[in-house]
């Protein structure tokens, strides 16, 4: 369980955002499984920055920040490939959905981790996503979806569900959005989250009649112009955030998967050039 600073908890109570989820172990010590050679080597394989305070990986889909099903490991598992031998590792800073790609930021030291989280408090982080979504249509050229959120279990599986504002539990929810090119079938869709909220960019999409393809548990499409949808086609693009050791604004970014472009390519949807974003 993550334990909370009283600066987190005096944030709780004056009714600002839940602090981020910041991964600790109970025994930094002892890793939860061995890593075996080939998870260290595919762990490291995601690195697109490092130095001395950060990390940022380009997360595949079907990986699991945290937490997860099955036997296997998830991201933060990995952490202990980069253990010190002290036996503190890196904390996840925040985290993707499974089935998203993209960029995920990773502090390496406890000042750092300590840093960022109080960062992301304050909302002082920017985060671009790229959709693929089916009911091109209902989507003008841009806008804002702002419609507060809540969240509903049913045993060990979570939603997000529009609601009024007024509901108990009801949070604020603000997704800024541009379609960068459509067709018929499908548009790519640049998101910019304001909010953190569980699935917020999936279920804003949904709510305005264009869910994201490969979406399942929110009504997304399978297939694109008779084309298979080979997941949930959401992509962590580019992250920026406050650099820990004083180098002011810093930006991460995660070049477009393969099965992304894939997929617009195959029903000739245009990807616009974003290759000036890794230089």
């Amino acid at each position: 369980m993550v334990k909370q600073s009283p600066q987190h908890r005096q944030a709780l109570a004056s009714g600002r955002r839940r602090p981020p989820q910041i991964s600790k172990s109970d025994n930094p010590r002892k890793a939860p499984k061995p890593i075996t050679p080939d998870e260290v080597a595919w762990v490291k394989s995601m690195i697109v920055y490092e130095d001395d305070a950060i990390m940022g990986f380009n997360k595949p889909s079907g990986l699991s920040s945290q937490g997860g099903r099955g036997g296997g490991h998830n991201l933060d598992d990995m952490m202990w490939a980069f253990a010190r031998s002290n036996g503190k590792r890196p904390n996840l800073i925040h985290r993707l959905d499974r089935d998203t790609s993209g960029i995920l930021l990773v502090a390496k030291t406890q000042p750092a981790t300590s840093y960022l989280g109080k960062a992301m408090i304050r909302r002082a982080f920017a985060k671009t996503y790229l959709a693929v979504v089916s009911n091109p249509h209902n989507l003008p050229d841009r806008g804002v979806m702002d419609y507060p959120l809540r969240r509903e279990e049913v045993g060990r599986e979570a939603w997000s569900r529009v609601c009024d504002a007024d509901h108990p539990d009801a949070q604020t929810a603000r997704t800024d959005f541009d379609v960068l090119s459509r067709t018929d079938e499908a548009a790519l869709v640049m998101c910019r989250p304001h909010t953190g909220r569980m699935h917020q960019i999936r279920v804003h999409l949904a709510e305005m009649g264009a869910p994201i393809a490969g979406d399942a548990r929110y009504g997304g499409a399978l297939s694109l112009a008779g084309i298979r949808v080979p997941r949930l086609m959401l992509h962590a693009l580019q992250l920026t955030f406050p650099h820990p050791e004083g180098k002011g604004e810093f930006t991460l970014s995660a070049p477009v998967p393969e099965d992304v472009l894939g997929l617009c390519q195959s029903i000739d949807l245009a990807i616009p050039d974003f290759t000036h974003l890794f230089q």
